[in-house]
């Protein structure tokens, strides 16, 4: 499948993630067709996506006719078999359950054309693991979209061990096309490369928290407001060239033996999951979570991150 042969998008699973990818494709101009085997998740899905434009347009960064227009590209399939019909892409994004997965998969490949490329949005599953149970193995890999997904620039395009290279570059390119930033996972290692990154500090957080060094307030705010904020303009290994990578070896020869680096979930984090307190589903965790609360951060979080990534956009553009 070629790139410029696209013009039919399948989301498999409209739920937290896949109603907003259905919408990153809609507002490019692809047509989309939407399957969730729940029937209320699916017909929410177009109203779900709707709402998604209100901080588009209180920033000003969409009109009401963008969001028409989108809508009128996305269409609810009634079925797993309607969903394939003469889509040229389908992205799955359905519960991270490995069993699942491969019996949708099977679902996907008696309706699918070969020619269709399949992707999985998974976070973490293995995309070699998945493919097992697919005869077409070459067409099959990897596409994490970061949550939100409409907001978020970022997708992880992984090479799964039978993934040929015409069908990952084409995937990379669409991704391109649609204003996303695709990166390259050459190897499909547990993680990808963001979770791995994202859950070490995780790890090193929750460890400060369970050993009382700081409050769960001060962890966050000595990112949020420390090296985090950084991090839109300048990565990890950028910040290690600008510091000097002998500083880096030397901190690092001095403090990694302080890090935590158990191979195990902590204990603070089973004894809440234990005691039913999981965050905001349940309003407990780290923190208390009230309903107010609990919007205000989804809120504030999209629309920083809308300015944030429309002002990242502007510079680069002006190079």
């Amino acid at each position: 499948m070629k790139i410029q042969e696209i013009d039919h998008i399948g989301v498999l699973g409209v739920g937290l993630m896949g109603h907003g990818i259905a919408q990153v494709f809609a507002t490019a101009g692809y047509k989309v067709s939407v399957f969730d085997a729940d029937k209320a998740t699916r017909l929410s899905a177009k109203n779900r996506i709707a709402a998604n434009f209100d901080t588009f347009m209180q920033l000003n960064l969409a009109k009401p006719e963008d969001r028409e227009r989108c809508l009128e590209n996305v269409a609810v399939s009634e079925d797993i078999q309607s969903l394939c019909g003469d889509t040229h892409v389908i992205i799955e994004a359905i519960a991270e359950d490995m069993a699942v997965k491969k019996e949708a998969y099977k679902e996907l490949e008696r309706y699918a054309s070969p020619d269709t490329i399949l992707t999985s949005n998974t976070s973490a599953l293995s995309i070699t693991d998945i493919s097992e149970s697919l005869t077409h193995k070459k067409r099959f890999l990897g596409t994490h979209f970061w949550n939100p997904p409409h907001i978020v620039p970022c997708v992880e395009v992984i090479m799964g061990k039978d993934t040929e290279e015409e069908a990952f570059e084409t995937i990379y390119s669409l991704m391109e096309k649609v204003d996303k930033v695709p990166v390259r996972v050459l190897k499909d290692i547990p993680g990808f490369l963001g979770n791995r990154l994202q859950h070490a500090m995780w790890r090193e957080a929750i460890s400060l928290r369970e050993k009382n060094i700081a409050s769960a307030e001060d962890i966050d705010k000595v990112v949020k407001y420390g090296f985090g904020i950084r991090m839109p303009f300048i990565g990890p290994l950028e910040t290690a060239d600008l510091a000097g990578l002998a500083l880096t070896y030397d901190i690092q020869q001095y403090l990694f033996p302080y890090l935590e680096s158990s191979p195990e979930p902590s204990a603070a984090l089973s004894d809440l999951v234990a005691a039913g307190a999981t965050g905001v589903r349940t309003g407990r965790g780290f923190y208390e979570w009230s309903p107010d609360r609990i919007q205000q951060l989804i809120s504030q979080r999209d629309t920083v991150l809308l300015r944030i990534i429309h002002e990242i956009i502007k510079s680069v553009r002006k190079g």
